[in-house]
């Protein structure tokens, strides 16, 4: 992609996304990812129905009438966005691939933490550590972000989750927001994940294609492994293997769910053709 395509992209993705975050997310992310704690603020005359335990007494006495403390939510917080780059993530069978919406989330996800002034981070991951971007504020570290969501190559196509949790914990020593998003087709992150958990407060979007449930019965047909690039002759027409396929994927969908449940962690699963932006809102909600 020439630099001049990749600012058209960029500019298209930046301007759908805002808007979502800008008159939508924001808010509710605002009020779902609370703050680090309560900050003083300043005193103001006591007023009736105000908490008697917030009473300033040095300066009540100063003047002879009660003051109180009033205090405001520090709002500052940290994003890390951590986004599977692996070979699945190029998967789509409809207008649109895994990645383009994972893309789309993120930078939704980003510009509603500019609206709040935190800072946002970024984390591509595949069987290891592709790229790490450190959380800064501001409209042109999210573009760079999201520059690098579109054009990203990585080196490798496999996938490793745990070992980017294990990264996650080493890098961010204070508390963030963390979303993880990845079609989840892998396992073996459960201890990774508790421990990144006890720490950040992490949800899981999954970001899947209709297609990848089930295998279609269309006789005897070459198959790319997208994390491997092995190519096989699979016999689509036996039952047999349809089922050890629907079986393979449902126990991965399976333990993505029980684990981020045993976790403490929140999930939100959205399909390529559904808007992201509902289930999201949904989330938000929810909490």
């Amino acid at each position: 992609m020439d630099t001049k395509d990749l600012i058209k992209k960029v500019r298209k993705i930046e301007i759908k996304t805002r808007r979502l975050s800008d008159h939508i997310f924001s808010g509710e992310y605002h009020t779902s990812f609370k703050g680090r704690g309560m900050t003083f603020n300043e005193v103001r005359q006591y007023q009736f129905g105000d908490d008697v335990r917030a009473i300033d007494w040095n300066v009540t006495a100063r003047y002879n009438e009660p003051y109180i403390k009033v205090f405001e939510e520090e709002r500052e917080l940290t994003m890390m966005l951590m986004v599977d780059v692996s070979g699945s993530e190029s998967f789509g069978t409809k207008n649109q691939f895994k990645k383009d919406i994972v893309t789309e989330i993120a930078a939704t996800m980003a510009f509603s933490a500019t609206q709040n002034n935190d800072k946002i981070g970024l984390i591509l991951f595949s069987d290891q550590i592709e790229l790490y971007i450190p959380p800064k504020k501001g409209r042109s570290h999210v573009l760079r972000i999201i520059r690098e969501l579109i054009e990203f190559q990585p080196k490798s196509y496999k996938t490793n989750l745990s070992e980017a949790l294990k990264f996650l914990s080493g890098v961010q020593k204070k508390k963030a927001i963390v979303f993880l998003i990845s079609d989840f087709m892998t396992d073996d992150y459960e201890h990774t994940l508790k421990i990144a958990g006890k720490k950040h407060d992490v949800t899981g979007i999954r970001v899947y294609d209709a297609k990848e449930e089930k295998m279609p019965d269309l006789g005897m047909v070459p198959m790319v492994d997208a994390e491997t690039g092995e190519v096989m002759i699979v016999n689509t027409g036996s039952k047999s293997v349809r089922m050890d396929y629907e079986k393979h994927y449902q126990e991965k969908l399976k333990y993505f769910r029980e684990t981020f449940s045993r976790c403490g962690s929140g999930v939100v699963n959205t399909r390529v053709d559904e808007s992201y932006v509902t289930k999201l809102l949904g989330y938000f909600k929810s909490r």
